[in-house]
């Protein structure tokens, strides 16, 4: 009887220590971080966007990735905040999805303060595309910029199904509703439709990146093969206009916009240790039960400017 007592005695103790350590983890740490955070205090808004870009943040090929959304909203964010006075775009992508980068690039032209872009190693196809949307482009002479083209792409099964004899049947109503699908060899009547389709947002992109460096189309569609530019050579070709690092961008920001002191204020996704916790094993379980096959097909057929 006495050992019972004793043993319910030592249990309060030990819950009441285990309640207090989650509570001052999970809620009083993270309030403490809110009021004590001086990253949101700043007169320039810096906006990280690094990896491929996509509309919603998800893996692309096992990499993470940028989300246009989140973008968009950041900008939004330092346009309604009335201590931001410039906003900087830290460019490191090369590219990714052609709705996201123009979703991008659109929300940088609505808004009404000076912005600025500064590409790192990386700011190329949709990258670059985001990045010409801005006031002013600086550059490290050795990054990778440019590379003003389109790819679609997709995994064609059919000869390993025919090896293995694997039969595929579909029926569709619409002779080019299965356009594209991994289990049958691309038609050239398919093939042709889908050029067309790249061609065109091949032509949007051109006249996007003319439009937004004040260049003839003629010029940019000249340089507009696809291939990239080392920053020093984008600068030759007015596809940038400053050869530099954040250092240059804070100088930049002096001379122009009458700051005597630039305070960066970075814009990035918070993340909770619980979020953490749940994202890493949710992210295990999921890619263990789907496999690398529909890993892979549901990367297929995407429109991309990488």
């Amino acid at each position: 009887m006495k050992k019972m007592v004793k043993e319910k005695s030592r249990f309060f103790p030990i819950l009441l220590t285990v309640l207090a350590v989650i509570f001052v983890l999970f809620v009083l740490l993270p309030i403490l971080f809110s009021i004590f955070d001086g990253s949101k205090i700043g007169n320039v808004a810096l906006i990280p966007i690094e990896g491929p870009i996509t509309g919603n943040g998800g893996s692309y090929l096992g990499q993470s990735t940028t989300s246009a959304k989140t973008i968009v909203n950041f900008i939004k964010a330092a346009e309604e905040d009335s201590q931001i006075k410039v906003i900087v775009l830290e460019i490191n992508s090369p590219g990714g999805s052609a709705v996201a980068s123009d979703e991008i690039a659109a929300a940088i032209k609505k808004t009404t303060k000076p912005t600025i872009s500064f590409i790192r190693e990386v700011g190329a196809s949709g990258g670059y595309w985001v990045a010409s949307a801005t006031d002013h482009i600086i550059a490290n002479k050795m990054s990778i910029t440019g590379s003003i083209g389109v790819i679609s792409s997709f995994l064609e099964f059919s000869g390993l199904m025919e090896k293995y004899g694997v039969g595929y049947e579909q029926l569709t109503a619409g002779e080019h509703k299965d356009m594209g699908n991994p289990y049958k060899k691309l038609s050239e009547e398919d093939r042709e439709i889908f050029q067309k389709k790249i061609d065109k947002i091949h032509d949007y992109f051109i006249q996007e990146i003319a439009t937004n460096r004040n260049l003839e189309k003629s010029r940019i569609k000249e340089l507009a093969t696809g291939e990239f530019y080392l920053g020093i050579e984008a600068l030759e070709l007015r596809l940038i206009d400053q050869l530099g690092d954040r250092d240059t961008a804070e100088q930049y920001i002096k001379d122009n916009y009458e700051i005597e002191e630039v305070d960066f204020v970075s814009y990035q996704t918070e993340i909770s240790f619980f979020d953490l916790l749940t994202g890493v094993f949710s992210d295990a379980s999921f890619n263990i039960g789907k496999g690398l096959g529909s890993i892979l097909l549901e990367k297929s057929n995407k429109l991309m400017l990488i």
